[in-house]
């Protein structure tokens, strides 16, 4: 073959190429018949990878925290566990994405590794707002939030999250693609434009109420620091400092979780195949992080679960201290 030849054959291959062709897809898998010793590995897919690394190892801990220490069994730690199951989900389904894209061009394994990722995805955000719902009946109704009936509420949410989760991931497998119809694909393929508009838009429903209960969430928060400013007859400089504390801990989780995400789920809404795949990566990229930090945020900062990390990994708490369980607005 001379040059001219090999360089024809190059050009009649690159479109095969993830980070080569028009269509602005991530989840693109290479052809099988391309040698991936003649091509470099996408740096972003690199990146993707080791975020999904980070992110299975950091929840795959919480996970087996919560599953191994009996005292975190009260609502705020189900939904935290189910928060962890979701993103060590969503971490592995990165790390089989990046090893699917370069082993083999099956659309079956394309179909079912996006919707993987999807509803995986999809239960960690469900989960958060879960999670604030339950901090926010944890401060409207402080005297009976410790119930059965609670435990219930709880095991029903975290239930519907992963229905509809599961729901949305399987969409693509059972025919809601563009395989057939390459026009119809979004940012995404094989997802087409209507799906991901549809999960954009639920994004913003999401973050609407989470925006909506943090408000409240704060509202309760200095309300409760001054009826007791009123029944000490002084608004003590320690009561202060807790309502900033408590006030900037829900501005950081919202601000981490628009930041994350927002930037994704916009160009979901406003972004063609034609764009180049550059612009998705970049933008989908930063929503993994959200996934990296959730267990700092939500697990990692609570008390007990410090205490659990200590009695099965150290063996340096004392047994005979007794757990106190927390409330959500505690965390």
């Amino acid at each position: 073959m001379n040059g001219s030849e090999l360089v024809n054959e190059t050009l009649e291959l690159s479109p095969l190429l993830p980070w080569a062709d028009g269509n602005g897809t991530v989840f693109e898998f290479s052809s099988a018949s391309v040698s991936h010793l003649e091509f470099p590995v996408n740096p972003w897919d690199i990146m993707l990878c080791l975020s999904g690394t980070v992110i299975a190892c950091e929840n795959a801990l919480v996970v087996a925290i919560i599953v191994y220490t009996p005292t975190l069994r009260a609502p705020m730690f189900v939904l935290i566990g189910s928060l962890a199951t979701a993103d060590l989900l969503a971490g592995m389904g990165l790390i089989l994405n990046f090893a699917f894209q370069y082993l083999t061009s099956s659309d079956t394994v394309n179909l079912i590794t996006v919707g993987f990722l999807v509803a995986s995805f999809t239960a960690s955000v469900s989960s958060l707002l879960a999670i604030t719902v339950d901090r926010y009946f944890s401060l409207y109704n402080a005297l009976t939030y410790f119930s059965e009936k609670t435990l219930h509420c709880v095991h029903l949410m975290v239930a519907g999250t992963w229905v509809v989760s599961v729901c949305l991931g399987l969409l693509p497998v059972l025919g809601w693609n563009c395989l057939d119809e390459p026009s119809t694909c979004s940012i995404v393929r094989p997802l087409t434009r209507k799906h991901v508009t549809l999960l954009a838009a639920s994004f913003f429903v999401v973050f609407g109420l989470m925006l909506s209960l943090y408000f409240k969430i704060c509202k309760i928060v200095c309300h409760h620091a001054h009826q007791i400013a009123l029944q000490q007859h002084f608004f003590s400089t320690s009561h202060l400092v807790a309502t900033k504390k408590g006030v900037s801990t829900l501005a950081i989780i919202m601000g981490t979780f628009g930041a994350s995400w927002l930037p994704f789920a916009i160009y979901c809404l406003v972004g063609k195949q034609e764009y180049p795949p550059v612009y998705t990566y970049a933008t989908l990229l930063p929503a993994t992080y959200n996934s990296m930090i959730n267990p700092i945020i939500y697990a990692y900062r609570n008390t007990d679960i410090q205490r659990a990390f200590s009695v099965l990994f150290c063996g340096c708490f004392q047994t005979n201290v007794s757990y106190r369980s927390r409330s959500p607005s505690e965390v």
